[in-house]
């Protein structure tokens, strides 16, 4: 191949290359984003789980009255917000071990299935 028609040549293969490892980071980027949904959405629910067992054992008064419909609802309620705060401002370090759990199932899924297909 002659030296001018190699930089071109190589150029293109570069390009190839750079779209290609792209594509990739970007399939990987939204694996990786969908995995941490998940992992998130599980520890608000833990953490739901959690605190709405803190506020049952803390009485039945509350600022609704007695033990009431409103009370009940208004403590669950409560709850899931206190959830939803709690898993913003970081958790309790759930999510990122689910996370990385999850990425590991769908990494060995998908080399059992290419291992399959051989």
């Amino acid at each position: 191949m002659s030296a001018l028609l190699a930089a071109p040549a190589a150029k293109l293969a570069i390009g190839a290359a750079v779209n290609l490892a792209g594509g990739i980071a970007d399939a990987l980027s939204a694996q990786n984003g969908k995995a941490k949904k998940t992992a998130d959405d599980f520890e608000a629910v833990f953490l739901e789980n959690f605190t709405q067992t803190m506020m049952s054992s803390n009485g039945t008064e509350g600022p609704l009255g007695e033990n009431g419909t409103g009370g009940d609802v208004w403590r669950s309620m409560l709850s899931q917000e206190y959830a939803r705060q709690l898993q913003r401002a970081g958790g309790v370090g759930l999510s990122d071990q689910i996370m990385r759990d999850l990425i590991q199932v769908q990494a060995a899924a998908g080399k059992s299935a290419g291992a399959g297909n051989v």
